[in-house]
């Protein structure tokens, strides 16, 4: 496994583990087509009122916030590297009855598929970490926002990528130095899942996170962290009130997510 290959190895990934997602009790994709909606209240509260608006949704999996954010009136575009995700995208929005376009792409070649502009870009949970070039990704970002337009991100925070996965060492540089080339049985969604897969990912610290925004000519507006994941995706985790989990072995003591919106000027 090489990280040369990165973009052919994660999609390999992310086409495996979209068919367990999409039947997983995490995602519960029955309700969401009764009329659930994904977002959480990190998110929403940056994004505010979207009635009307036109929003890009960089790295969507298989269209969950995409339709969520246009059930809440938003004219949506979702866009990510699977294949198989975009196939269940599409086939989830017409369950819906929900109008959202799709593209399937790696985002750094998005401007060979996309030409238009939007109010807001939104991307959220486990998405930059897939990406080696931080500073490429917010050129992305911005290329994309109309002036003054928004720009909305919640992330798992990269202190926590620094652990191994049951939190008992710290394994990994909280600054990006190699890629991390790994392989992973079961998947978040479902841990006891029959896969066994390779990926290729990167830590991005915050102010590499930040400074890459705002060198593109972004403001940041908000920022915020928080101590607890409003998903229960991580292994030794307690749940402490509903979609707020946090891990046992650090409890309050970490930080888990950010969040953060930002206008172009």
């Amino acid at each position: 496994m090489s990280a040369e290959n990165y973009i052919e190895i994660n999609r390999r990934t992310w086409n495996e583990k979209t068919a367990v997602h999409f039947e997983s009790e995490f995602y519960n994709v029955k309700e969401f087509i009764a009329g659930g909606n994904s977002l959480n209240s990190i998110e929403l509260d940056l994004l505010g009122d979207i009635s009307g608006k036109k929003i890009l949704h960089l790295q969507c999996h298989f269209g969950q916030d995409t339709i969520s954010l246009a059930r809440l009136g938003a004219n949506v575009t979702g866009v990510d590297l699977s294949d198989k995700a975009i196939e269940k995208a599409e086939e989830l929005a017409e369950s819906c009855g929900i109008n959202a376009k799709f593209i399937c792409c790696d985002i750094y070649e998005l401007e060979n598929y996309l030409d238009e502009k939007f109010d807001i870009v939104f991307t959220s949970y486990g998405t930059i970490g897939w990406l080696p070039d931080i500073q490429k990704w917010a050129k992305i970002v911005s290329h994309y926002m109309k002036p003054q337009g928004k720009f909305v991100f919640a992330e798992f925070h990269p202190v926590v990528w620094m652990f191994d996965d049951d939190f008992t060492e710290i394994r990994y540089n909280y600054f990006i130095d190699a890629p991390i080339l790994e392989i992973e049985n079961g998947t978040y969604a479902d841990k006891d899942a029959d896969l066994t897969q390779e990926f290729c990912c990167w830590n991005h610290g915050l102010a590499d996170v930040i400074q890459s925004l705002i060198s593109q000519g972004l403001r940041i507006d908000q920022f915020h962290e928080f101590n607890y994941s409003p998903y229960d995706c991580f292994n030794k985790t307690i749940q402490i009130a509903e979609k707020k989990y946090q891990l046992k072995p650090f409890g309050n003591k970490i930080p888990m997510v950010y969040s953060l919106s930002a206008t172009k000027v």
